[in-house]
């Protein structure tokens, strides 16, 4: 039997859905009213739906989808969350109604609550990877903040990030209103659990690189569901701090919303909402690895650490992760890219095979004449890609040499 209290939450809830529902925000018969509804549903219901039951329950798809392919479920429930963030902006008001990230339900918050929240809720990490993300991002910003409160002082700071965001790497997203979202490529850490429950083990898997795809992974499978869990982990390069600090001032300089998130944690429907700006290695791209590959000349090798070139035939491999002494030279390769993505909008690509690679990518992405340089061996305008061989002494890039820079092949 509900309390009077249970009645009260209950009301306010419905009261709110119709204020929501009149507001006409959501239009007719679209599939913002229609997940809208479905989740209004399942409220009334006490249940919380996976995005399989909202795939099939919801949007009718067949109970065999591959929701690991078919988006629909992600992104709708994305642009829901947002027209909701924007019905309550636009009335001047905090939020009521939202849809928690992660989930697939309607919650609904007091007034106190949401109103305490409402303005750090743009300043803290949602989660425990992107805390990990903040925290270099911190330190970052601290090393930057050394660095350039002198250089910045002198006239010629502003006219090198304003040349630098005139050339042919980052003139596509500095010229229009469209945010900018910097991706962090972390590896998704999940753990493995003994015969008793405890977690004793912690797992990096290739094919899994999010937690989407960890429970994605395990649908029908109860076995290795009980056997594995979501820790809420991610491994960040050392590299990523280094990077960040060479392109920030970049990005910055350009007056536009930046945001900031983990490779792990990256919404679909952000590749058509932001020009994306990744910094991370090759093999932490995620879900943009399919963007990438689909029009480059390259691969990515069985080892994770070869280059496969389709026109040459030519493997290259890092030794970046070989055992060296401190005085030994080895190589890696630095990759810097400008891409279409779904919608037509440009995402930069500045990644390593390994840390030296990284950071002399973020180097040549903040560098005017290493963009010049790069522009001259572009032949034409639009997307392209670039590969560095880099030497590296006890993780240090001392040296890098431009292998190739072509237009990217057109996706098919």
């Amino acid at each position: 039997m509900s309390s009077p209290s249970d009645a009260v939450a209950t009301a306010e809830f419905l009261a709110e859905v119709e204020r929501v529902r009149a507001s006409g925000v959501l239009g007719r018969a679209t599939q913002l009213a229609r997940l809208f509804e479905f989740l209004v549903g399942c409220r009334a219901a006490g249940r919380v739906p996976k995005e399989l039951e909202v795939a099939v329950d919801c949007f009718e798809r067949r109970t065999d989808v591959d929701v690991a392919q078919d988006a629909t479920v992600r992104v709708t429930a994305h642009k829901l969350r947002r027209r909701l963030e924007e019905f309550y902006r636009d009335a001047g008001q905090p939020a009521r109604l939202n849809i928690p990230r992660g989930e697939y339900r309607l919650a609904m918050q007091s007034p106190q609550v949401a109103t305490s929240s409402r303005g750090w809720r743009r300043l803290l990490p949602a989660t425990g990877r992107e805390r990990v993300a903040a925290t270099v991002v911190v330190a970052a910003l601290l090393g930057m903040a050394l660095s350039l409160g002198i250089a910045l002082h002198v006239p010629r700071a502003a006219r090198e990030f304003a040349d630098v965001g005139r050339s042919q790497l980052w003139a596509p997203l500095l010229d229009d209103d469209l945010p900018i979202q910097v991706v962090l490529g972390d590896y998704y850490i999940f753990g493995e659990r003994d015969a008793s429950g405890r977690v004793t083990r912690l797992v990096r898997d290739f094919n899994v690189n999010s937690r989407h795809e960890l429970e994605h992974g395990f649908i029908g499978e109860p076995d290795l569901a009980a056997r594995y869990a979501d820790l809420n982990l991610g491994y960040l390069p050392t590299s990523s701090a280094q990077a960040l600090r060479e392109v920030l001032p970049v990005v910055m300089a350009s007056g536009k919303p930046v945001m900031l998130t983990l490779a792990s944690e990256l919404d679909p429907a952000t590749l058509k909402t932001t020009h994306v700006v990744y910094l991370g290695y090759l093999s932490a791209l995620g879900m943009l690895q399919d963007m990438v590959f689909t029009v480059s000349r390259y691969s990515i090798g069985g080892s994770y650490d070869e280059l496969i070139d389709s026109v040459t035939g030519e493997i290259r491999t890092s030794e970046a992760g070989g055992p060296h002494t401190a005085d030994t030279r080895y190589s890696d390769y630095a990759y810097v890219a400008a891409l279409r993505g779904p919608g037509g909008h440009t995402h930069l690509i500045i990644a390593g095979t390994r840390d030296v690679g990284l950071m002399q990518a973020a180097e040549v992405a903040a560098d005017q004449r290493r963009l010049h340089e790069l522009a001259q061996r572009v032949q034409g305008k639009g997307p392209f890609e670039a590969l560095y061989e880099v030497q590296g002494v006890d993780g240090i890039n001392v040296d890098a040499r431009l292998l190739e820079a072509n237009l990217a092949i057109p996706a098919p």
